[in-house]
């Protein structure tokens, strides 16, 4: 049989074909990941949890099915990585949390990951998160820092942060992620790759609830968008488990991006909420736009649409965590919990009140007006992804060379107004680290904004491989 290659060097698509055909087999392809998260894990701390001996279990039953002649899926073989905020069999979902780590092994699969492992992927294990995916870089006090594959000083991002480093680093070609205010596209920006938050309850949550779900979706993360999109089309669909989950958009993801339209008229927001804005991602974004212009597209730049976004996001999304902590903030489990964790949720728990939060939804409801408004008559919104640089790990994100927490203010808009937002590569810093501008579609337009994130990746044509890998 072919030897395995380089995840970083070949496609999901291409992976699961060669698996389809005999070329190579499920189990090949489950021991390379295996052998690569040995080699590669110990620095990258991007695996958390592994059952070699499931996962091998997983294959062999593939190659069987195979043997007999049966279709598997589009996914044949594809080894994964789950994001440990979400269910996985025969593991714990420990959330990053102390008072979690003990907690029951799990016999089921949240919807996401049953799709996927139906679709034929093999799960390997589970991957990084900050504690409850509360901030935009993966440290928790149960496992520890999650490193950047492009600088093991770096982080690479969060919540998302040890899929990312996983699929970027090359130890699984795909994996899962989850996005509340920007957990899919921070990551996968910082590490270089295309990523897509779909819009809430495209893919569905469960059986397990989600503390921050009404700002929260969950999703497949992978290299490339077509990889992406070869995942979403087995994900997506309604489940009674998720009330918002919404019915299928009736049209492959994977299928719109074999010869994608290009847009005719783009809105150019460097800053959608206001926050300052590093010179140096706006001069690698600005190039991006040029080359989109020059392309034929008609650019039109738009000052900040929704200043007062944030408010409504602190309440929404870190007050919806509350309810899952209350036994822990008024307890002694609640000195174990990241400390300045403590301080956000404490704050939140103290402005949470009926009226606090209808008047957040009312923000939240001007905020998708007015991007409603601004959006009409245009393709997509563009934007940097994340208005500031890659941070030092356990670090503010670099703004104008100071470190700041703002330097997500691009992403979590997104979530507050519901809209699907994919991501690509645009370019470097001067420092090598990655650059990615974001492409924002209209409400529920999934499939769109999907096509436009191929279209502009294949455009500007970038396909950066990070130094550390197998």
């Amino acid at each position: 049989m072919a030897d395995v290659p380089d995840f970083r060097s070949t496609t999901v698509e291409a992976l699961a074909a060669s698996v389809r055909s005999g070329e190579r087999s499920a189990r090949s392809l489950t021991d390379a990941a295996l052998d690569r998260i040995e080699a590669g894990n110990v620095e990258l701390n991007a695996f958390v949890a592994i059952d070699a001996e499931a996962a091998q279990r997983q294959a062999d039953a593939i190659d069987e099915r195979l043997a007999a002649g049966e279709d598997v899926g589009p996914l044949a073989g594809i080894p994964i990585g789950v994001k440990d905020l979400e269910d996985a069999a025969g593991f714990r979902t420990t959330r990053g949390a102390k008072h979690l780590k003990d907690s029951a092994v799990l016999d089921r699969d949240a919807t996401e990951v049953a799709r996927l492992r139906a679709a034929g992927c093999v799960v390997i294990g589970k991957t990084n998160t900050p504690e409850s995916g509360w901030i935009g870089d993966t440290y928790n006090p149960v496992f520890g820092v999650t490193k950047s594959p492009w600088d093991l000083t770096r982080s690479p991002g969060g919540s998302s942060g040890g899929t990312s480093a996983a699929v970027a680093g090359g130890l699984v070609p795909l994996g899962t992620g989850s996005d509340g205010g920007g957990s899919i596209r921070i990551p996968s920006s910082v590490c270089g790759m295309s990523g897509f938050k779909p819009s809430q309850g495209r893919i569905p949550h469960g059986p397990a609830p989600h503390g921050a779900a009404d700002l929260s979706t969950v999703g497949p993360m992978a290299r490339r968008i077509r990889d992406v999109a070869l995942a979403l089309d087995v994900v997506v669909g309604p489940d009674p488990n998720d009330l918002r989950s919404l019915p299928h958009p009736g049209a492959s993801f994977r299928s719109i991006c074999d010869d994608p339209r290009p847009p005719a008229r783009v809105l150019w927001c460097p800053s959608i909420e206001g926050s300052e804005l590093d010179a140096e991602v706006l001069a690698v974004t600005t190039e991006a736009v040029d080359r989109i212009r020059s392309a034929g597209v008609e650019v039109v730049e738009a000052a900040p649409i929704v200043p007062e976004v944030f408010s409504a996001f602190l309440l929404l999304f870190y007050g919806g965590m509350v309810p899952g902590y209350r036994d822990v903030i008024d307890g002694a489990a609640f000195a174990g919990v990241t400390p300045r964790l403590q301080e956000i949720l404490t704050m939140a728990d103290g402005l949470l009140s009926p009226e606090s939060i209808e008047e957040a939804r009312k923000t939240a409801q001007r905020s998708s007006i007015a991007l409603a408004e601004a959006m009409e008559g245009f393709d997509c919104l563009l934007s940097p992804t994340t208005v500031g640089q890659t941070p030092r790990s356990e670090r503010g994100g670099l703004v104008n060379g100071q470190e700041s927490d703002g330097w997500v203010g691009n992403t979590y808009p997104l979530n507050v107004t519901r809209r699907p937002a994919g991501t690509t590569n645009a370019g470097f810093a001067a420092d090598g680290m990655p650059v990615g501008l974001q492409i924002v579609g209209h409400q529920l337009d999934d499939i769109r904004a999907v096509e436009l994130t191929a279209w502009v990746e294949d455009l500007l044509g970038f396909d950066p491989v990070a130094p550390f890998g197998p």
